[in-house]
């Protein structure tokens, strides 16, 4: 009898795993990015800074330290290897930094209607398989809208049409950078040092053609590495993430999704809002203090500290039902938005997302084009690190939607649960190999050691 109740409190267990246990892995890595620098790693908002007070302290000129300093900076150094140190939003105040973002703002700066129709023309191809059919079926997301952001960041730098050889190698990279930061797979620098060779052995052909001038002074393997981190990693990544989150959410909220495919756009600027508000690109966002900061009463944050800026908190303070998926939080008439806690592009005070203007407008433009293709269905887990890649299931609109198409969702939702499961599994091991393998390489801090022992010999 003992032994029979123990075998199905055993099975209960392994049922009821997938419901729980993806979800504690998730709050374990959030936990490891905000103590892996100990004592001088200080959670925002937490208990010496509120929610009240976290775009003060963002904002501080002290809070203003990117890498240097930092142990959760070699971390994510060595996700985005090769070339954090080239990486804009990972360079430390200076020349260097000003000429590569000065470049970065002068690449961005095309006019609104070319964005938007070359925007078109990459989502319109990306949704067709090789063979030139429209694609349909489960698709992941992610993987769907990728090559398009990836085709759209190759024009946008060198003004050429993307070729397929350069867009696999774009597209490689940037998936096998997303895939090891969300711990699903460990790091392949064959793939990422592949980019890097096709871009310094294209630049010299291309330094033409580029729309604007890269950053003077650098070598070809630096701007090479420039463009590679800015453009196609984290635009490519970051893209394809936030279209895949707008999609997700319309998938499974279908009146949503019938509202926003009628044409106001204004309409699909507020589902836009919502999902980047309650799926924020940015989990933790570290700085290092270069001086301290004052917090009132004899408080202050000391220099030398590691403010972990939490984007999933914040967004969710000051928000009724804050689960809830509500686009009518960004209605005209409601709060106006500079006076709610949603930061989806960082704050203008400290190194925002030099696209915070283009993006909504190239997001807009490739959700309305599929929408206008398909109809959009979703039963899986939607979560803001989206481990699973987005899961859905596109019909095209007209297109009968029978039994099949509910036996379709019932496996998609029974497949991404236990998919959950045992990728949750994976993170854990390959995550903690990683922060092993992180800290024993100290990419970062010999980075700034090396630059520190060239000072002293100079």
């Amino acid at each position: 009898m003992w032994a029979t109740a123990g075998w199905a409190a055993a099975a209960l267990v392994v049922v009821s795993l997938p419901r729980w246990l993806p979800g504690r892995v998730v709050a374990l890595r959030g936990w490891v990015f905000t103590r892996i620098n100990g004592d001088e790693s200080i959670p925002v908002p937490g208990d010496l800074v509120g929610v009240d007070r976290f775009r003060e302290v963002y904002s501080h000129p002290a809070a203003s330290g990117r890498s240097r300093g930092a142990a959760l900076s070699d971390l994510f150094w060595y996700w985005l290897s090769p070339g954090p140190e080239m990486h804009q939003e990972h360079l430390e105040e200076g020349e260097r930094y000003d000429a590569v973002a000065l470049a970065t703002r002068r690449i961005l700066s095309v006019p609104r209607a070319r964005a938007e129709e070359l925007t078109r023309r990459c989502v319109t191809r990306a949704l067709r398989d090789g063979q030139g059919r429209d694609r349909r079926g489960v698709v992941r997301l992610r993987d769907l809208t990728m090559p398009a952001w990836a085709e759209f960041s190759y024009e946008l730098v060198f003004g050429e049409e993307c070729p397929p050889y350069a867009r696999d190698l774009i597209v490689g990279n940037a998936d096998d950078v997303v895939t090891s930061l969300k711990c699903c797979g460990l790091r392949h620098m064959d793939r990422r040092d592949r980019l890097t060779a096709y871009l310094v052995e294209s630049l010299p052909r291309l330094r033409d053609d580029v729309r604007r001038e890269l950053p003077p002074g650098l070598t070809d393997r630096e701007r090479a590495l420039y463009l590679q981190g800015a453009f196609f990693n984290t635009a490519v990544v970051q893209m394809s993430e936030a279209t895949a989150h707008v999609l997700m959410a319309l998938a499974q909220h279908p009146e949503v999704q019938d509202r926003a495919r009628g044409g106001d756009d204004r309409y699909l600027d507020q589902v836009i809002s919502e999902t980047l508000r309650l799926y924020p690109l940015f989990g933790i966002a570290h700085r290092i203090t270069t001086g301290e900061i004052p917090l009132g009463e004899g408080a202050a944050i000391p220099a030398g500290s590691v403010l972990c800026f939490d984007y999933p908190s914040f967004h969710r303070a000051g928000f009724p039902d804050p689960e809830r998926f509500d686009p009518g939080r960004f209605a005209p008439g409601h709060t106006p938005v500079r006076e709610l806690n949603h930061i989806p592009f960082g704050m203008p005070a400290n190194r925002p997302c030099p696209a915070w203007r283009l993006a909504p407008l190239m997001m807009r433009v490739a959700v309305r084009e599929i929408l206008g293709a398909y109809r959009l269905d979703s039963t899986a887990a939607h979560t803001r690190s989206l481990p699973n890649r987005g899961p859905c299931l596109l019909t095209p609109l007209g297109a009968p939607r029978g039994p099949g198409h509910r036996m379709t969702l019932l496996f998609m939702r029974f497949r991404d649960d236990w998919e959950n499961l045992w990728r949750s599994l994976v993170q854990l091991v390959l995550g903690t190999y990683m922060v092993w393998d992180a800290r024993r390489l100290r990419l970062c801090e010999r980075h700034f050691a090396d630059l520190s022992g060239d000072a002293i010999r100079s």
